[in-house]
């Protein structure tokens, strides 16, 4: 596998950091307001409700004191949220070490508002008045708890969201990866195709036959055209592909005239299914190589397209003799660099059976996946 993904990754992960907190503000904001919320709905009916029934309680004041209280926490815990921000490029230890220190100090200065907001409210007392370390002591666990559970969902969140990131980039890397493999495959049918075309051309003019050794080369660079201005596509639709075998087969017709005849069964409804870029091309070669351009009288080449169920069934059909079943075990690099391909583009799940037809020929059958190209 060509390790072409490396770099990139690399600095996708280190982009990872700001991006984990702007890509989820909206996420924040909502549990940030609801948490709060529930928090204050929690205290009122655990602390305020049941003494309702007492003439001397304060319920106005007890109500101030609780969106004092529920909005100071709001405030402190957004700035926990800032610090972490800030953090989170230091190792996981330190990161965890000052987020938990930075979240006691704000819990005891939560604890401080609180009692203080309570005397001044409620009692009409000094904030600081006939404070003791008791009381202090009994609301500072509840204060520190708070801020603690509130930096854990921060962490929750954070870790959340860079697993997310970290699978999309895992996602994108191997789709790359696959993606320059089938390249790197096509690429290796570019010379053999050229090689096989280019002695055909020599042949022919060492026959002396320039005109039809001409209409090659002019046929032979429109299809290099065609396949230069679609270089980057590892992967295209079966109708670009037929269309690419038609320009193909424009050649080897200037070859072999009414020696070489072409069928064509194709289904209109797989025309926009996925296929590896120059599937059938090495497909038909073979055939026309092994099949055709040894026998005198010539012969047939049919290609069929179909969907059975859930599934594309591809079939290139000749009428030769059959020698080319043996060559290679699949006839040559035609046949492997194909399987090669289809493995790489549908992770194994492909079939590729080769055997001989009714007419002594062979025929090489493919199926892969049914996906429509989006």
């Amino acid at each position: 596998m060509i390790n072409v993904m490396n770099e990139p990754y690399t600095e996708g992960l280190l982009e990872l950091e700001p991006q984990a907190f702007s890509k989820q503000s909206h996420q924040f904001w909502t549990l940030q307001i609801a948490g709060w919320l529930g928090y204050a709905v929690i205290v009122f009916l655990a602390i305020i409700r049941p003494q309702l029934t007492d003439p001397n309680f304060n319920l106005s004041g007890q109500i101030l004191n609780l969106a004092v209280e529920t909005s100071s926490g709001f405030v402190l815990s957004y700035f926990q949220w800032l610090l972490i921000r800030r953090l989170v490029h230091l190792p996981l230890k330190k990161m965890l070490l000052f987020s938990f220190f930075s979240a006691a100090v704000l819990g005891i200065i939560y604890n401080i508002i609180k009692i203080s907001s309570f005397k001044v409210i409620v009692y009409h007392q000094q904030w600081n008045e006939a404070w003791n370390m008791l009381e202090f002591g009994g609301w500072l666990m509840f204060s520190l708890t708070t801020m603690g559970v509130w930096t854990s969902i921060f962490f929750i969140m954070l870790y959340n969201t860079k697993l997310q990131k970290e699978h999309e980039m895992l996602l994108r890397a191997q789709t790359s990866a696959k993606d320059a493999q089938l390249q790197m495959l096509r690429y290796q049918l570019n010379p053999h195709f050229m090689f096989n075309t280019l002695n055909a051309i020599s042949t022919l003019i060492y026959k002396n036959d320039n005109e039809k050794a001409n209409e090659m080369l002019d046929k032979l660079c429109e299809f290099f055209r065609y396949s230069l201005d679609n270089n980057a596509i590892s992967k295209t639709s079966l109708d670009k592909e037929l269309q690419l075998l038609d320009l193909y087969l424009s050649i080897e017709k200037v070859r072999f005239a009414d020696r070489l005849t072409i069928h064509r069964k194709v289904s209109s409804t797989v025309l926009k299914c996925q296929v590896p870029s120059m599937l059938l091309q090495p497909l038909v070669e073979n055939s026309i190589k092994y099949a055709i351009e040894p026998r005198k009288e010539g012969g047939s080449v049919t290609i069929s397209a179909a969907k059975q169920g859930e599934r594309l069934i591809i079939e290139v059909l000749d009428n030769g003799d059959g020698q080319h079943k043996t060559v290679s075990n699949g006839f040559g690099i035609g046949m492997s660099n194909t399987k090669a391909r289809l493995d790489a583009m549908f992770n194994g799940d492909y079939e590729i059976k080769i055997s001989e037809n009714d007419h002594q020929g062979i025929s090489v059958l493919i199926s892969v996946p049914f996906e429509k190209q989006s």
